[in-house]
C-alpha cells in the first residue's frame, strides 16, 4: 500500500509522474487471476508454485509475479498472462508452472499444450489478442484487471487512478461536472437505466442540511457477478467515482453496501478505504480543496429485496429491508430523510473514466439513448463463459456467437435469458436485436444489472421459469399482496404443469396474474417477477402447451413426464448402473440384458449419469413413448 499522504492536487500529480517513470523501468510481468473464481480453482497454490519456480530459476529479480483480479475468462481460471507478449495460459495448476517458467520466461517459447486452439483444433491461440472471446469486446473497465494489483494504491495511480479527481478538484464547478456527466448520457447500470447526471442534478438541487451517496453492491441475481468482479479487481475506481459524486452533489458521506456473501470484495474494499484515507483522498479537506468526504462499508444480510433502493436504504439505517412507496424518491428523501444518490457498482466505476477521457469520447460508443459499454456475466449453454464488456447496441447474436463462441458442440441454442430472475427469455429468432435498455424492454425482458444466461435445446423453459418464480417467491418481502400472493400462485400453477397435471386454462391465468403483478406491486421485484413467465407465454407457448396437452417435455427434463430406458443394442453389460440405482429398479431379464422396471423407477437420473458416454446406452424418453414399440420412439 502507498505510504505517502498527499496534501495538495499538485503533490498527487507529481507523485504520479515519478511513479510512471519508476514503473516503466520495471521487469517482465506475470499476471495471475486471483479473484474469487481464480482462488476457488487454486490460484493461491499456483502463486506459491510460481514464486518457488522463479526463485529456482534465478528470475525473482527480473520477473514480477502480480496477483490481479478477474480477467473475465472465468471458465479457464486460474489463468496466467505473461507481459509484454500477452501470452495466455489457461487452467494453470501448480504442476504446470515449471514449463511456463522454464520455456516461456527462460527460452521465450510458447507452451503449446497450455494454450487454447481454434475451432479446427489446429491454430494456436497464444495471446490475449488472439482469443475471439476478447477480440469483440470493448473493455474500458475490465481491461485494467489484466495488470492492476487491486490491493495497491500505487498500481491504481499508475493506471490513471484519481486523475479525474485531480481535474475536478483543480477548479471545475459542480454544475460543470453534472453537465459533462449528462452529456456523456451515462445511464444507471443497475437495471432501471435512469440518467446518472439527471439523478445527480436532482440531488444537487434538493434541499437538505446533509446529503448522502450510496453504492449498491447487493448483487443477488443467480448467475450474475459483475459487481463482485469490479469490487474484487478494482475497488479504487468505485471509491474515486463516489468522491467525485460527493463533490458534485455536495454530499459529505457515502456508503458502500456489499452483500455478506462476497467476503473477498468486502476485504478488498475495506483495505482500499484505509489506503485512500491514509493518502488523504478521503476525510477532511481532501487535497486542500476545502471538500470533506468519507465512505463507510456496510455488509448486507443477503436478502434479494435489499437490492431495491428503498429497501437498501432501510437496511443501511438498521431497519428491516422493506421497500416503501415512491415518491418521494431517494434523491429528495433518502437516508434519514435526506437527499441521497444511489448508483450501482458499475455506474460509479464509469465516472472516473468519463472525466479522464471526456464525455465526447464516452458517448461515441453505443446507441442514441444507451451510451458506453456494459458488463455482462455470460453463462449457460455457450462455449465460452465469463465476464464480458461490450458496447451497448451490439446484437445478442454477436455477444453469444462471437464473444461466447456459440453453442456447445452438437447442441442448438434456442433462447437467452437477460436481466436475472426478473428478466425474460428472448428466442433465437430475435438475436438480431441490439442490446440496449429500450429494445430489451420491448422484447419482454430487461437489461437488469447484466446477467445473461444462454439456453439450449436441453433446457426446459417451463422448468427454468419455475426456478425463477420460486426464487422470486422465496425472496419476496411479503409486504404487498400482488407480489406475495402472485408469485406463490404462479409457482403452484407451474408445478402442476411440470407434473403433467396442468390445464390449458392455466396459461391464461398465469398471464392474468403476471399483468396484475406488473401493475399493482409495490417495488421492482414484484413488478418484474412475472417477466420470465410472460416472455415464455409470448415466445414459447407451444412448449408450455406440450406439457399440458401432450403430457410431454420437449427437452426431456420434467421428472414426472419422462422415463429412462436401456437400449440393449448399445448396452455393453458393464453393469455400472446396477449397483448405483437407489431403489433397485434395474433388473436382468431372461435374455441376460438389463432393463429398468418403470413401476419402481423414481427417475432420479443416477443410472443415466453413470452410464459411460462412449456407450450412452441409457436414454431419456417421454413417458408416453413407453407405449410405443422401440423403433417408433423419438420420431
Amino acid at each position: 500500500m502507498n505510504q505517502i499522504r498527499f496534501q495538495t492536487v499538485q503533490e498527487l500529480k507529481s507523485y504520479r509522474l515519478d511513479l510512471a517513470k519508476r514503473e516503466k523501468q520495471k521487469r517482465r510481468l506475470i499476471s495471475l487471476s486471483a479473484a474469487s473464481c481464480g482462488r476457488a480453482s487454486g490460484a493461491l497454490e499456483v502463486a506459491a508454485a510460481l514464486k518457488e519456480s522463479l526463485e529456482k530459476n534465478g528470475l525473482s529479480d527480473t520477473v514480477e509475479l502480480r496477483l490481479t483480479g478477474c480477467h473475465g475468462f472465468c471458465q479457464f481460471e486460474p489463468n496466467v498472462i505473461i507481459f509484454p507478449e500477452k501470452y495466455f495460459y489457461h487452467n494453470v495448476s501448480p504442476e504446470k508452472v515449471s514449463p511456463i517458467v522454464e520455456k516461456t520466461l527462460t527460452q521465450d517459447q510458447i507452451v503449446e499444450e497450455l494454450t487454447l486452439t481454434g475451432e479446427n483444433g489446429q491454430k494456436i491461440l497464444a495471446t490475449v489478442d488472439d482469443l475471439p472471446f476478447y477480440r469483440k469486446q470493448v473493455r474500458w473497465l475490465l481491461d485494467k484487471h489484466l495488470t492492476l494489483d487491486p490491493e495497491s494504491l500505487n498500481s491504481y495511480l499508475f493506471h490513471d487512478g484519481f486523475k479525474a479527481l485531480e481535474m475536478i478538484l483543480s477548479g471545475m464547478a459542480t454544475e460543470k461536472i453534472i453537465d459533462e456527466l449528462l452529456f456523456s448520457r451515462l445511464r444507471g447500470r443497475g437495471g432501471a437505466g435512469f440518467l446518472t447526471g439527471l439523478k445527480w442534478r436532482l440531488a444537487r438541487q434538493a434541499r437538505g442540511d446533509q446529503k448522502f451517496l450510496v453504492c449498491n453492491g447487493d448483487e443477488g441475481d443467480p448467475g450474475a457477478y459483475m459487481d463482485r468482479g469490479l469490487l474484487e479487481s478494482n475497488p479504487f475506481s468505485v471509491i474515486e467515482g463516489m468522491i467525485i459524486g460527493g463533490y458534485a452533489v455536495e454530499a459529505g458521506k457515502g456508503f458502500i453496501y456489499i452483500r455478506q456473501e462476497y467476503p473477498l470484495a468486502i476485504e478488498r474494499v475495506e483495505e482500499a478505504l484505509k489506503a485512500a484515507r491514509a493518502a488523504g483522498l478521503l476525510g477532511e479537506n481532501i487535497l486542500d480543496s476545502g471538500f470533506s468526504f468519507d465512505l463507510e462499508l456496510v455488509r448486507g444480510a443477503g436478502a434479494f429485496v435489499s437490492g431495491e433502493e428503498t429497501a437498501l436504504l432501510a437496511s443501511i439505517e438498521g431497519r428491516r429491508a422493506f421497500p416503501r412507496q415512491r415518491p418521494p424518491y431517494p434523491v429528495a428523501q433518502g437516508l434519514w430523510d435526506r437527499p441521497t444518490v444511489i448508483n450501482n457498482v458499475e455506474t460509479w466505476a464509469n465516472v472516473p473514466l468519463i472525466f479522464c477521457q471526456g464525455p465526447n469520447w464516452y458517448s461515441r460508443v453505443g446507441t442514441e439513448t444507451s451510451k458506453g459499454t456494459k458488463i455482462f456475466s455470460l453463462v449457460g449453454k455457450v462455449r465460452y463463459t465469463g465476464l464480458v464488456e461490450v458496447p451497448l447496441g451490439i446484437t445478442l447474436k454477436e455477444v453469444i456467437e462471437e464473444v461466447g463462441g456459440g453453442s456447445e458442440p452438437g447442441k442448438k441454442i434456442k433462447a437467452v435469458q437477460t436481466g436475472g430472475p426478473s428478466g425474460g427469455c428472448i428466442p433465437v429468432s430475435l438475436f438480431h436485436l441490439p442490446l440496449d435498455y429500450e429494445t430489451l424492454q420491448q422484447a419482454g425482458s430487461i437489461m437488469g444489472s447484466g446477467g445473461m444466461i444462454v439456453i439450449d435445446e436441453d433446457t426446459c423453459l417451463v422448468d427454468l421459469i419455475l426456478y425463477f418464480l420460486r426464487f422470486a417467491a422465496e425472496e419476496s418481502c411479503g409486504q404487498c399482496a400482488p407480489c406475495r400472493l402472485g408469485t406463490k400462485q404462479m409457482v403452484r400453477i407451474l408445478e402442476k404443469i411440470v407434473q403433467g397435471e396442468g390445464q390449458i386454462e392455466d396459461l391464461n391465468l398465469l398471464e392474468k396474474i403476471g399483468r396484475t403483478m406488473k401493475e399493482a406491486s409495490l417495488c421492482g421485484l414484484g413488478q418484474t417477477a412475472a417477466n420470465p413467465v410472460l416472455s415464455a407465454l409470448r415466445y414459447f407457448r407451444p412448449e408450455l402447451e406440450s406439457h399440458i396437452l401432450s403430457k410431454e417435455c420437449p427437452a426431456k427434463v420434467c421428472q414426472n413426464l419422462i422415463a429412462y430406458i436401456i437400449e440393449k443394442e448399445k448396452c455393453q453389460l458393464c453393469q455400472l448402473c446396477l449397483p448405483n440405482c437407489p431403489v433397485e429398479a434395474i433388473e436382468e431379464n431372461q435374455e441376460g440384458y438389463l432393463e429398468i422396471n418403470q413401476n419402481l423407477c423414481t427417475r432420479c437420473g443416477i443410472c443415466f449419469s453413470v452410464c459411460p458416454s462412449e456407450f450412452s446406452a441409457i436414454v431419456k424418453i417421454n413417458r408416453k413413448e413407453l407405449e410405443l414399440p422401440p423403433d417408433k420412439r423419438d420420431e
